[in-house]
């Protein structure tokens, strides 16, 4: 038997508590939803941009956003932030 299975695991993982998220790209913003839509968990849900809400949205920058449009999430990075607020729409932390 390898040695690696014979020596006993120890140690502490994070797994269990780690916070998961639903992730949307500012790309599938751009082509799922119209100009000045307010974008909630319930609207992506409806979109088929998340597959359930059980955890909370994180929009992260991939893409190009050219539409005004009112996103609520859990967390923002910041390039989707920016790409947001220079399209003219608004980011909105919701817990």
């Amino acid at each position: 038997m390898p040695t690696f299975r014979r020596m006993p695991k120890r140690g502490f993982s994070n797994v269990r508590f780690a916070t998961r998220y639903n992730i949307v790209n500012i790309g599938s913003l751009e082509s799922r939803f119209e100009a000045g839509a307010h974008v909630t968990s319930q609207a992506l849900l409806k979109a088929s941009l998340i597959r359930h809400m059980r955890y909370p949205v994180k929009v992260l920058g991939d893409g190009a956003l050219t539409k005004k449009l009112i996103v609520d999430g859990a967390k923002f990075s910041k390039s989707a932030m920016e790409k947001i607020e220079a399209a003219g729409g608004e980011a909105r932390i919701v817990q």
